[in-house]
C-alpha cells in the first residue's frame, strides 16, 4: 500500500489517496490510533481518505477489511513553518531584490507569498529560504512561507521608493 501525498498538516483535513490491492471492502482507515472519519473506496486498488488531525511525526496508516488489517505505510504530520526573521527588511518597490527568511521547517517550502502575490524562492535548507520580492506599491508587505504543514505567520518586508533629487 502507498499514500499520496505522504505528508500533511497537523490539523489534518487534506485529501490522501491510498493505493494497494483488496481495498474495495474497507471498513476502517487509521492514521496511527486515530480512525479516519471519512473515506471512499473507489475501487479495489484505491481509497480516498480525509486525513484526521495528528501529532508531529510519522503515523502508520492501515486499512481494515473483513480479511484483516493491512501492513502499515507511513504518513508524516508536519507542523507549520515558523519564520522568525526577514533580512533585509526594506527592499526597492521595483522588485527583483532578494530577502532571506530565517526560521524552522522551511526546507519543504512550496510557496512564498508577498501580500497575495506568489514570489520566486529557493529553499536553501530547513532554516532559510531565499525570496525574490516582486514589485508592488511602496509600503509594508506581509511575507508568508507555505509548506505541506501549513502557512507561517507573516513577517513584514517594506517596499521603499527610490530617492528623488
Amino acid at each position: 500500500m502507498a499514500t499520496a501525498p505522504q505528508l500533511g498538516p497537523l490539523a489534518g483535513g487534506n485529501a490522501v489517496t491510498l493505493t494497494g490491492i483488496g481495498l474495495s471492502d474497507a471498513t476502517e482507515v487509521h492514521f496511527g490510533t486515530v480512525r479516519a472519519g471519512h473515506f471512499t473506496a473507489g475501487s479495489d486498488t484505491r481509497i480516498e481518505v480525509t486525513a484526521p488531525a495528528g501529532s508531529a511525526g510519522n503515523a502508520p496508516v492501515t486499512v481494515t477489511t473483513a480479511g484483516g488489517t493491512s501492513d502499515a505505510v507511513s504518513y508524516a504530520y508536519l507542523p507549520p513553518p515558523v519564520v522568525t526573521t526577514i533580512s533585509p527588511r526594506t527592499r526597492p518597490k521595483s522588485g527583483g531584490a532578494l530577502v532571506t527568511l530565517t526560521g524552522t521547517g522551511l526546507g519543504r517550502t512550496v510557496a512564498v507569498l508577498c501580500g497575495a502575490v506568489p514570489a520566486a524562492f529557493t529553499a536553501v535548507d530547513d532554516h532559510r529560504v531565499a525570496v525574490v520580492v516582486p514589485s508592488g506599491p511602496a509600503g509594508p508587505v506581509p511575507v508568508i512561507a507555505v509548506t505541506p504543514g501549513g502557512s507561517s505567520t507573516a513577517v513584514t518586508c517594506t517596499r521603499a521608493l527610490p530617492p528623488h533629487l
